[in-house]
């Protein structure tokens, strides 16, 4: 398998590298001179002269729509794999092919989150609730955190976009989100211009109450997971790598980067199951553009 990755910050570099140790050939686009074997500054040259079977967009969140749609323009129709959030807004990309389009939502792919999809299977869920927090300036040792892009609403940063993990799996074990109403923005004095806290309240097609809070302030690194069915209470920790259901607790081996090893195998082997596709990628984006609006309305939001 030859892949090609577009963009090589920290997490294209890390792409680059996974996916070096799973046994492919790996050409990386960027614009910076890099330390990389095989290295192109456009998507156009390594696309043409590397003939890759599958590429990972890893460019900036702004810069997204336009890789994928010079990706698309050079006519390859292979497999490909879009970093989250899928762009800075909802775009309608009809006259794009999607078919074969894929979103880093790779959190679908760890040990705890598996299991507590498949406990949920067939389970009448009542309240769903998922929390995250982690302190902005430790996110990224040795690099001031008033770089990052996280830190920038205009490069597609705050927390809205930056953890849309949670907004993903809400709906991927939860159903479609039906209607909602939100809280947040800038409420810290981190020197930023993005958002660093929100808190939604979610109805969707299978669960009546769902709530998600995100923000960039915990000292205590925190993600959580709290569910009330008609049977059970769960709660999933996804740093200790725990679940407990019950009085019961099982423990999971939460190996770094394996999250990220199991979906690239799953694009490369066409195993959709747990794939978050392009559609599901945009709907989020359409699911981030109504929090925003409920914030600043003060109203709930109906899709």
């Amino acid at each position: 398998m030859r892949a090609v990755v577009v963009g090589y910050g920290s997490i294209g570099e890390r792409h680059a590298r996974v996916l070096g140790e799973i046994g492919c050939t790996v050409a990386v686009v960027s614009r910076r001179d890099v330390d990389v074997p095989v290295h192109y500054s456009t998507v156009e040259e390594a696309v043409k002269d590397f003939q890759p079977d599958y590429i990972v967009i890893a460019s900036a969140t702004v810069n997204h729509e336009t890789d994928l749609r010079r990706v698309r323009a050079t006519d390859f129709s292979g497999l490909v794999l879009v970093e989250k959030p899928l762009f800075s807004s909802y775009r309608d990309l009809s006259d794009v092919d999607t078919n074969n389009v894929f979103v880093v939502y790779n959190l679908r792919f760890h040990p705890v989150m598996q299991r507590l999809y498949e406990l949920l299977r067939g389970e009448r869920i009542l309240t769903f609730h998922a929390y995250i927090g982690q302190y902005l300036p430790t996110w990224r040792p040795g690099r001031d955190y008033r770089d990052v892009y996280s830190a920038h609403a205009e490069q597609g940063g705050g927390v809205l976009r930056d953890l849309s993990h949670e907004m993903d799996y809400v709906q991927w074990m939860c159903g479609r989100w039906k209607q909602l109403t939100a809280r947040g923005g800038h409420l810290s004095s981190l020197e930023i211009t993005s958002d660093d806290v929100y808190s939604l309240l979610v109805e969707t097609d299978r669960v009546p109450v769902a709530t998600i809070q995100i923000n960039y302030l915990d000292r205590i690194s925190q993600r959580t997971i709290v569910v009330n069915t008609e049977e059970h209470t769960l709660k999933a920790d996804l740093i200790a790598g725990t679940l407990q259901m019950d009085d019961r607790t099982e423990q999971f081996t939460v190996v770094r980067d394996q999250a990220f090893r199991d979906q690239h195998r799953a694009v490369i082997e066409n195993r959709r199951e747990f794939l978050c596709s392009f559609d599901d990628g945009n709907d989020i984006m359409h699911m981030i553009e109504a929090a925003e609006k409920a914030n600043s309305t003060q109203t709930w939001i109906s899709r």
